[in-house]
């Protein structure tokens, strides 16, 4: 910002300074200062306003007086912060002891007030800037440059925030811009470096004396003068010549001390320092002070036992050799065995924060120190070096370390990687012993042992591997375990391999196995078949992963090993999957390195394969393409349409490598067996398929196949080939007994127009694709409506501009799709008018005399987007509903697209010819209507709608009164979006009186959403339905989807729509909560499975209760009167008042007086007590859950009954429960409930 714009500021807007706590503004000085200059009629210029300024800053600050007007000084120093910047450097440095001599008092006055420091710092900072080298030469003892920094220094560390980050800022400036000079640092770099030093060394030793003494006081969580201390030896470390050499040693070593520090910002903010100090380092001008910093890092070892200072110390020196590395990646390289050694034997330590310090740091050594020209071209000593850690990797995992195995087993991988294909054989004796271990049963790594495993597979390869650790499956030996656990490893794993070896050690082992389970029969499998089977499996999943990026294709895929992977993909159906993944991975893989840009060199790095290679590979493919083809067009015809995805992947990816010369034949065998298969194919439509039933497994027809692989073809074919091509989809087009095959040869346009070579086809033959869609209106089909307006779109965007006659032919059919019942046909139809909308706009001409049901001398006229909305309106003189109702939603949505290109003179037109159609009867008509005005409302300026509203809105409120197709809540919709733009009032006025209910209607929910709003409180931002905001999110796939069919808020209004949010309120019940809150009924023993047909059951729009409450409402507590006793009426008996119930807490006959007596109100009064029913005979309930059902027996039978059973229950025999089924005694006359007898007996 200039010195004007920043005074312009101040003028303005004098309020919006720092200076507002003072009684004179900044504006009222600087207005005096201009007046003065006016006065002596000197031009403001920045050494005017500094002239001016200094005189004042003596008048109100001196050494002998100090700060004589505060309020002004502070606003005269604020103004000197803002003009010193722009003012010549040879005047600063002639008036600098003037100006430093004025600034002294409020720089030492303990009692300065912050905004008077800040811009003082400031001023310093503007005048030490451009100081030159002789003044800094100057001793502190005399006024000059290092005085002002020493000053500084002191308030660097004030314990004010806003005060010490100028000072710190200022410092930063002022070392980032030292004078010219042939040192790196700058003159005052060593004497900031010591005075911070030294005043971290003070603030720590207090520190760590006030914790000795314990005088810090309680709960204070870290120290301030030394977080304060830290952050000044941070900005000076991050000057441009970074940490002074000669203070590196103290630095460090404090540094560490601090860091051991329980506090974690402390540590934090130590190694920030380091941080700091290495980023200022990894460049040229200032790398020689990384070898004396790396050495005093390294004499500070700690402890091997110092659990606080050792992992710091490791973290900080796995930093150091990181940006050693970048800046002499060999001299580091050199130096990693005994960084390896010294490190590794941090790893025997028995704290495990050690350990994982420890094995961070040699992944870091690993990935960081190991230069890409080792591996590329090593040199003798390079080999040396490789050799020295190799050994310590194995020395990694002996007995010594065994505690660490865990942590060894990540450096061991970030080795492999680091090494790549030199893992072998430098790492094998790291693979022989890993392994050893995982196949040890009682081993509890397995996981962590897979891991290296799989790396050295990745980066050694598999060869290497297996001969170290054979899989030992085809003959199994005592001495030699099996390892079938590699296979599955070796599928995630391999890349970048030898093919040969897949093809000359796991075919054979493949066979061997598979060979088994063939002599094994038809009889039933056994658990060692299934598992053989399994080992088939996986060894062919490995296939994939040894074709990505082979380095042997010339050699090992030859005639045999295609012939082979040909017969298996005939023969076994269950490792198509796998051989198609692999057969696309051999195209692929080379065809990216091929395209990929870069340099050779990293190429070569990464997968050992020049692009020259990469390229006569794919050549070499190519010759097997034909056949492959072939052999994969077959497979396709004869896989069910479920698993086909992954076959025609694979055909697509040979397609694209294939000779032009085998592609037209192979497109030519295609198209005449599918000539043959149209006549032979009876009728496939819907009534057709209806009657055949739904058959999962049913093939389907061969032309269908056919067609699929025509269309897998069409974007590879020479452009000799498109005439035959469109010829074969003319005679598709126009078979209309085989929708599905209709809707493939409509796929076939836009499929071309993925291709450079098929949009070239387009554009050549777009007056025979023309002609190919107008004959075939007839005949097509409904399902393949959408796919049909896919290509016309295709059509449509490359037309030529003498070619736009074809818009009016086809704009009908465009139109009538926009109300078609398929969404995506309907997506399509509306993307397709404003295609057409946009080319119309581009220009052209419409040759009328082409369009059909035009007179042949019709002159020509231009495209352009008037003459698109005049032709699309003429649909509003149609004589069926549905067309002008399809119309008026096309005019919507054009004109939503393209209101702002329009003249206001058509948009105006437009509006009041479809407002006339409100006034119809057909509700279908009114439907779209009201669509369109919806738009008019949201998108259209106010200065078009608002006249119409006169006649617009009475209109719309005699469809107020209608109830279907939610008319009234559109309505009301429209009126709240009017009232949002225009006003209550507005509306209201021309609202008609016996209408205005609504209006009040909306005032009201209106001002009900405001307060509950309100009420929810500021902490939820809640629109006005209770919900989030962000849960509308989505909802609409375009803008003008949610501009008609959302509730939405626009600029000017509230954020919900009044009449969803009532219908949302209506489907819920009317009780205001909000729709779409379900529950899940969980089952405490296992969770819901989302995937299963069932789980329907389990969801529920109620909250559930918890499963005791769940009882309770089952089985709910007995109710009590006043005198204790229990009630439980039934509602069924009213008239029996006497009826009592136990609740579930009740324990009859538990032994004790009140159990006792329980059992005898239950037997007497309860439930199932005998009753007295007409004519005095007995009645007994047998009601179970609820049901009424009833016997009456006779009285003397139920006694003489009794006394039979009588003696048996005085002898103590268990009295069983009358209840058929269950092991009850039947008797004559009814059941008595099981448990309690008659007269009063309990259980016993």
């Amino acid at each position: 910002m200039s010195l004007d714009a920043k005074l312009d500021k101040i003028r303005s807007s004098p309020k919006l300074q720092n200076q507002q706590q003072a009684s004179i503004p900044t504006a009222v000085v600087l207005s005096a200062i201009e007046e003065t200059l006016r006065t002596q009629k000197s031009e403001a210029t920045p050494t005017a306003y500094f002239a001016a300024l200094l005189s004042l800053l003596g008048q109100h600050i001196s050494a002998e007086k100090g700060i004589v007007n505060k309020d002004i000084a502070t606003s005269v120093v604020y103004l000197l912060d803002l003009v010193t910047p722009h003012v010549p450097a040879p005047l600063l440095r002639s008036k600098f002891s003037q100006i430093l001599l004025s600034l002294a008092p409020a720089l030492t006055n303990l009692e300065a007030e912050a905004p008077l420091l800040r811009s003082s710092i400031g001023c310093l900072e503007s005048l030490l800037v451009v100081q030159d080298s002789q003044a800094w030469a100057l001793p502190q003892s005399q006024i000059g440059p290092r005085r002002a920094v020493a000053g500084l220094l002191t308030i660097a560390v004030d314990h004010r925030p806003k005060v010490r980050k100028r000072a710190q800022e200022a410092l930063s400036q002022i070392l980032r811009h030292p004078p010219p000079s042939p040192s790196v640092d700058h003159p005052a770099a060593d004497m900031c470096a010591e005075s911070a030093l030294q005043t971290l060394k003070d603030v720590s030793d207090a520190a760590s004396r006030g914790k000795k003494h314990r005088l810090q006081r309680e709960g204070q969580g870290h120290e301030p003068g030394l977080v304060h201390c830290l952050q000044l030896v941070k900005t000076i470390a991050s000057a441009s010549g970074g940490w002074p050499s000669r203070k590196i040693d103290s630095l460090c070593e404090l540094l560490l001390g601090i860091s051991r520090s329980s506090n974690e910002y402390l540590t934090m903010a130590s190694f920030e320092i380091f941080e700091t100090i290495f980023e200022r380092v990894a460049n040229e001008a200032t790398s020689v002070k990384l070898p004396r910093l790396l050495e005093v890092i390294g004499e500070m070892q700690p402890s091997r036992n110092d659990t606080q200072l050792l992992p710091p110390w490791i973290a900080v020196l796995s930093r150091g050799y990181d940006v050693s590395a970048q800046i002499n990646p060999k001299e580091t390289f050199q130096k990693l065995p005994a960084l390896f050694s010294m490190v590794s034997e941090f790893l025997s330590s028995p704290s495990h924060n050690i350990r994982v310090s420890a094995s961070e740091c040699l992944v870091s050594f690993s990935v960081n120190c190991i230069p890409d020209s080792v591996l590329v071209d090593p040199s003798v000593y390079d080999e040396e070096v490789l050799g020295k850690l190799s050994k310590i990797a194995l020395d990694l995992l002996s007995v010594k370390h065994q505690a660490a195995w865990m942590e060894i087993f990540t450096v061991e991988s970030a080795l492999m990687d680091a090494l790549k294909w030199r893992s072998s054989p430098l790492l094998s004796g790291v693979i022989r012993t890993v392994g050893d271990l995982r196949s040890n049963e009682s081993f509890h790594g397995k996981k962590e042992a897979d891991a290296v495993i799989s790396r050295a597979i990745f980066n050694a390869g598999p060869e290497a591997v297996l001969q170290i650790l054979p899989l030992n499956l085809a003959k199994s030996a005592p001495d030699q375990p099996g390892r079938a656990w590699l296979l599955p490893l070796l599928r995630d794993s391999v890349h970048n391999a030898r093919l040969g070896h897949f093809k000359s050690e796991l075919v054979p082992l493949s066979e061997a196995i598979f060979q088994r389970v063939l002599n094994h029969g038809n009889a039933e499998k056994t658990v060692e078949i299934k598992i053989f089977e399994t080992i088939v499996h996986q060894i062919w999943a490995a296939l994939p992963g040894y074709c990505d990026k082979p380095l042997d294709v010339l050699e090992a895929f030859d005639q045999s090993f295609a012939e082979l992977l040909c017969n298996l993909l005939y023969q076994q159906t269950e490792l198509r999957t796998d051989l198609c993944r692999a057969l696309s991975n051999l195209v692929m893989s080379f065809r990216e390195m091929a395209d990929l840009p870069g340099e050779e060199d990293d190429l070569v790095l990464q997968w050992r394969i020049p692009k020259a290679d990469a390229r006569r590979n794919i050549g070499h493919l190519s010759g097997f393409a034909s056949n492959l083809l072939a052999v994969l067009f077959n497979v396709y015809s004869e896989t069910l349409p479920q698993y086909r995805f992954i076959i025609l992947n694979c055909i697509n990816d040979y397609l694209s490598i294939t000779p032009e010369k085998d592609l037209s034949d192979t497109f030519n065998r295609v198209v005449s067996t599918l000539d043959s298969s149209l006549s032979e194919s009876g009728s496939q439509t819907q009534a057709d398929k209806q009657k055949r039933g739904k058959e999962t497994n049913r093939m389907p027809p061969m032309s269908h196949t056919l067609m699929d692989l025509v269309i897998t073809i069409s974007i590879y074919l020479p452009r000799g080939s498109f005439g035959s091509l469109f010829q074969i989809a003319a005679v598709i087009l126009n078979k209309d007994d085989d929708p599905q095959l209709q809707k493939k040869a409509y796929k076939l346009i836009p499929r071309l127009a993925t291709s450079d070579v098929g949009r070239s086809a387009l554009r050549e033959r777009n007056e025979e694709l023309q002609a190919f869609i107008l004959k075939s209106t007839e005949k097509v089909s409904a399902p393949a409506r959408r796919d049909r307006l896919a290509a016309i779109a295709e059509i449509v965007r490359y037309l030529p501009p003498e070619g736009m006659h074809f818009v009016p032919l086809v704009l009908s059919e465009v139109v009538i799709a926009a109300k078609e019942v398929n969404e995506k046909a309907r997506s399509n139809a509306f993307d397709l008018l404003i295609l057409m909308g946009e080319r119309m706009r581009g220009g052209g001409i419409i040759n009328n005399s082409r369009v059909s049901y035009m007179p042949q001398d019709e002159p020509s006229r231009p495209a352009s987007l008037e003459e698109y909305f005049t032709m699309v309106s003429s649909g509003l003189a149609a004589t069926t509903p549905h067309m002008v109702s399809a119309t008026i939603t096309t005019l919507s949505r054009i004109l939503y697209q393209f209101h702002d290109q329009l003249p206001q003179t058509v948009i105006v037109d437009l509006v009041q010819t479809v407002d006339l159609f409100l006034t119809s009867p057909n509700r279908e008509i009114v439907r779209s209507v009201l669509g369109f005005v919806k738009v008019c409302v949201v998108s259209l300026p106010a200065d078009i709608v608002k006249p119409r509203l006169e006649t617009l809105i009475p209109n719309l409120t005699e469809w107020s009164h209608e109830h279907k197709s939610r008319f009234r809540s559109k309505v009301k919709h429209i009126l709240e979006r009017m009232i949002r733009r225009f006003g209550v009032d507005v509306v209201e006025r021309h609202c008609p009186p016996a209408d205005r209910k609504i209006i009040t209607n909306i005032r009201k929910s209106r001002d009900r959403k405001k307060r509950r709003k309100d009420a929810a409180g500021d902490g939820e931002e809640e629109d006005e339905a209770g919900v989030k905001p962000s849960s509308c999110k989505g909802k609409f796939e375009s803008e003008f989807d949610e501009a008609v069919y959302g509730s939405g808020s626009d600029s000017e209004g509230f954020e919900t729509d009044f009449s969803e949010d009532e219908m949302s309120d209506r489907r819920s019940g009317g009780n205001g909560r909000s729709m779409g809150q379900a529950y899940i009924i969980e089952d405490q023993d296992e969770p819901l499975d989302l995937l299963d047909r069932k789980a329907l059951g389990n969801i529920s729009s109620s909250k559930p209760l918890p499963q005791q409450r769940q009882r309770l409402a089952k089985n709910p507590r007995a109710k009590v009167d006043v005198d204790g006793k229990l009630i439980l009426r039934d509602d069924s008996d009213k008239d029996d008042a006497t009826m009592i119930d136990i609740g579930p807490d009740g324990n009859p006959g538990d032994g004790s007086l009140e159990g006792g007596i329980n059992a005898y109100v239950n037997a007497i009064r309860g439930r199932d007590a005998a009753r007295r029913g007409r004519g005095g005979r007995l009645k007994f309930s047998n009601r179970r859950s609820g049901d009424d059902d009833e016997m009456e027996v006779d009285e003397g039978e139920v006694s003489d009954k009794l006394k039979a059973k009588g003696k048996g229950l005085e002898k103590g025999k268990d009295f069983k429960a009358q209840q058929r089924g269950l092991g009850a005694h039947k008797t004559r006359g009814g059941r008595v409930n099981k448990g309690v007898a008659p007269h009063g007996r309990g259980r016993r």
